[in-house]
């Protein structure tokens, strides 16, 4: 049965509507902020713009043996992803839950008016509406698009694949009004065996074909692996947890924190207010836990799913992707994170989720 919330809404929709009621809670103003940045990034321009294509993919960061570049929003802007979207030379994958941004999908088209092939994957069940326009644009625009099959409860995965070598898996949604107060995350992936198993589970997607989680040691898929994989990354902290995510519901992830408090280990937890959290927070902090909780977007919304384990640590560990800490996310929908081991990459999740938690107020 998929994880329903305390109002009878699935748990992956609660997300959604947490944003949106704060947005009406804090008036007209921080939305018009976001509309306006998105608006800039669009250079004054109405609706869609036309993007040329670089010439290069652009140069990563030295960030440890897996050659791995983090992205961290709204730090870092949503450039580098929109000049990643235009580098391909010969195909583009992109598997998405919910697309509204006119450049973004500019880019797509034009990707595919020069001639390279342009595929997406767009979630119907929970945000057919919301995806509708983008679809129909695109497919005028002579990109390939299916929607999600049923084989999902919903389609949550964000990730793209340019020109099967160069994988970007993220937290975000491309939605032009969330950038500039979203907290969220990015891993552009160069591994090839990554790569493979991404563009792998993509193509079986697009077709709507039932397929396995190919092995890949650092990916994590959902359904069917992410539960035991993130309970595993929290089982095994020996000195601190710094953790961030839209929801929290799932009793195995929360019973993995509170164990964790209880032997000793220091527990962080970033996440904004929503009364379906209260209990799983009120429980982490008798624990001995931290819960710090953010109101609306005030600094940020907090939507991104970030773990980093005894970061600073020679064996640290972090967490990137689109899985909430819930049973929807972990255990009935489509879902893609990333496990890090770069020592760089690590401590920088563990820099910005203990950002986070001091930007928050304590709970209770």
């Amino acid at each position: 049965m998929h994880m329903i919330g305390n109002d009878g809404r699935s748990a992956d929709r609660l997300g959604h509507d947490v944003r949106m009621r704060w947005r009406r809670r804090l008036g007209k103003a921080a939305v018009a902020a976001t509309v306006a940045v998105a608006a800039a990034h669009l250079a004054g321009g109405a609706g869609r713009t036309t993007v040329a294509a670089p010439a290069v993919l652009p140069a990563h960061e030295p960030a440890g043996a897996a050659g791995d570049r983090l992205l961290i929003e709204p730090d870092d802007g949503i450039a580098p992803i929109d000049r990643l979207l235009a580098a391909p030379r010969r195909s583009l994958d992109l598997e998405i839950y919910e697309l509204s941004d006119p450049t973004a999908e500019s880019i797509l088209a034009a990707d595919a008016g020069r001639g390279v092939r342009v595929r997406v994957v767009l979630d119907r069940h929970l945000e057919g509406a919301r995806n509708a326009a983008a679809a129909a644009y695109l497919r005028s625009s002579g990109v390939l698009l299916a929607w999600a099959g049923p084989a999902f409860f919903a389609s949550h995965e964000k990730a793209f694949v340019v020109d099967d070598a160069v994988a970007v898996v993220m937290s975000l949604n491309l939605v032009s009004t969330d950038y500039a107060t979203t907290r969220d995350a990015a891993v552009v992936d160069r591994d090839p065996a990554d790569v493979a198993a991404i563009e792998t589970v993509f193509a079986a997607d697009f077709a709507g074909r039932p397929v396995g989680t190919p092995a890949a040691d650092d990916l994590v898929w959902s359904p069917g692996q992410s539960a035991a994989d993130l309970v595993a990354l929290i089982n095994g902290a020996h000195h601190s947890i710094v953790a961030e995510s839209e929801e929290l519901s799932s009793p195995r992830v929360i019973d993995a924190l509170i164990q964790a408090a209880r032997r000793g280990v220091a527990v962080s937890l970033a996440m904004t207010d929503e009364t379906s959290w209260h209990s799983a927070w009120t429980a982490l902090v008798a624990a001995g836990g931290h819960v710090a909780v953010m109101y609306g977007e005030r600094p940020l919304y907090i939507h991104a799913k970030l773990l980093a384990i005894d970061a600073g640590e020679p064996d640290g560990r972090a967490f990137v992707g689109s899985e909430n800490f819930s049973d929807a996310s972990l255990l009935h929908d489509r879902e893609l994170g990333i496990v890090l081991v770069a020592p760089g990459l690590v401590d920088t999740v563990g820099r910005v989720v203990a950002a986070d938690v001091r930007a928050g107020r304590s709970w209770p």
